[in-house]
C-alpha cells in the first residue's frame, strides 16, 4: 500500500474533495478533522466534478488539458487520466447512465458521450452560442439545458438526436442551472445580476416567468435535500440564499466571504460545504446557527466542490 492510500484509508468519512483551478490540483479534506490531507495532481484548469452512476469514481474535469482525471471517492486514489476530451469545462451524465455531455466554455460546443460503464465515446460535436457554462439534464434523460453565458441564453438540446431544441434569451452571463423535481421548472443563476430567473419549460416552448432576487454574482446552485429548497451562491455579494422552489422566493440568506462559488450540502442537510473563490478557503456554513463556523485552506481559485456522503440531489 502506498502512503497516499494509507492515508486516504485513515480517513473514516469519505473525503471531501475541493478543484482548486489555478494550482491545476484537487485538495483532499478529511471532513472528520477539518485538515487537508494531501493533493491530487490535475491538468491544467480543473473547474468541475462529477461522480460516475456507479459511485465507483469521481471524475474531474481539466479544461485546459482536453483530459478527465478518475478518482475513488473513498480512498482519493486516481485511477485513471482519459485524454482526447475537448475543453471539458463543465460535465454531467444523464440519470439512465448512457451519456456523459460536456460543455466546452472556450470552444463554444456541448460533446455528447456514450457512457458503458467503463469506457467513453464520442457521439456527436454540436456547436453553439458563446461560452457554455452550465449543464442540467431532465430526470427522464430527455434534455440537457445548457446556460451559454456570454450569448445571454439557455439552450435546450435532445439527447436522442444530440441536436438543439430550442433557445432563450436570459438575464445576464446565465451560470449555473437547476430543475425541479417535476421536470417543469427551470432556475438558473444570473452572474452577471443579483437574480435566480425562473423558466416554465413544461410546454412546447420556454417562458421566462421570474426573476427572484438573491444577491450579486448569483452563480451556483446546490439542492438542500428536502425536495423544496435549493441553495445558491452569490459569488459578488458574499452570501448564499436558500430558495423555496415552491413559492419561487428567498427563505434565508447566509453570510459566506472570498467570493463563495460551488457548494456541496451534509447528508443530514445542516452543513453547507462551499468553496471561497478569492480566499483559497473551504468554508463551512451551519444552517442551524447561520454563519461560517469552520474555514480551511485549499488551493488556488478553489471551485468544484464534491463529497460522497451528502444529502439528495
Amino acid at each position: 500500500m502506498t502512503v497516499a492510500a494509507a492515508a486516504a484509508n485513515a480517513v473514516q468519512s469519505p473525503p471531501l474533495f475541493v478543484l482548486n483551478s489555478l494550482d491545476a490540483n484537487v485538495s483532499v479534506i478529511n471532513p472528520d478533522t477539518w485538515e487537508e490531507i494531501r493533493r491530487i495532481p490535475t491538468g491544467k484548469e480543473p473547474h468541475h466534478l462529477y461522480l460516475t452512476p456507479d459511485e465507483r469514481s469521481l471524475i474531474i474535469a481539466n479544461a485546459l488539458s482536453d483530459t478527465l482525471t478518475f478518482v475513488d471517492p473513498r480512498t482519493a486514489e486516481v485511477q485513471k487520466t482519459v485524454r482526447n476530451i475537448v475543453d471539458p469545462y463543465h460535465l454531467r451524465f444523464t440519470p439512465d447512465m448512457k451519456w456523459l455531455i460536456t460543455a466546452a466554455n472556450r470552444l463554444n460546443h456541448v460533446d455528447f458521450y456514450k457512457w458503458d460503464g467503463k469506457d467513453l465515446s464520442l457521439a456527436k460535436r454540436v456547436a453553439t452560442s458563446r461560452t457554455p457554462s452550465h449543464i442540467w439534464i431532465d430526470s427522464r434523460s430527455t434534455t440537457a439545458y445548457v446556460s451559454m453565458q456570454d450569448s445571454d441564453e439557455l439552450v435546450a438540446m435532445d439527447i436522442g438526436s444530440q441536436s438543439i431544441k430550442w433557445r432563450i434569451n436570459t438575464g445576464a452571463m446565465p451560470a449555473d442551472v437547476y430543475g425541479s423535481p417535476d421536470d417543469k421548472r427551470l432556475f438558473v443563476g444570473l452572474t452577471g445580476s443579483d437574480s435566480v430567473e425562473v423558466f416554465d419549460v413544461s410546454g412546447p416552448q420556454p417562458q421566462s416567468i421570474k426573476k427572484i432576487k438573491t444577491g450579486s454574482g448569483a452563480h451556483a446552485f446546490r439542492a438542500a435535500g428536502d425536495g423544496r429548497h435549493l441553495y445558491v451562491s452569490n459569488r459578488v455579494a458574499n452570501t448564499i440564499s436558500k430558495v423555496d422552489m415552491q413559492r419561487q422566493e428567498v427563505v434565508d440568506t447566509y453570510p459566506v466571504p472570498g467570493g463563495p462559488d460551488c457548494m456541496d450540502v451534509s447528508a443530514d442537510g445542516r452543513f453547507i460545504f462551499v468553496s471561497s473563490r478569492w480566499a483559497k478557503k473551504l468554508s463551512i456554513v451551519d444552517t442551524v446557527e447561520k454563519r461560517v463556523i469552520k474555514q480551511v485552506s485549499v488551493g488556488k481559485s478553489p471551485h468544484g466542490v464534491w463529497t460522497l456522503r451528502h444529502a439528495p440531489r
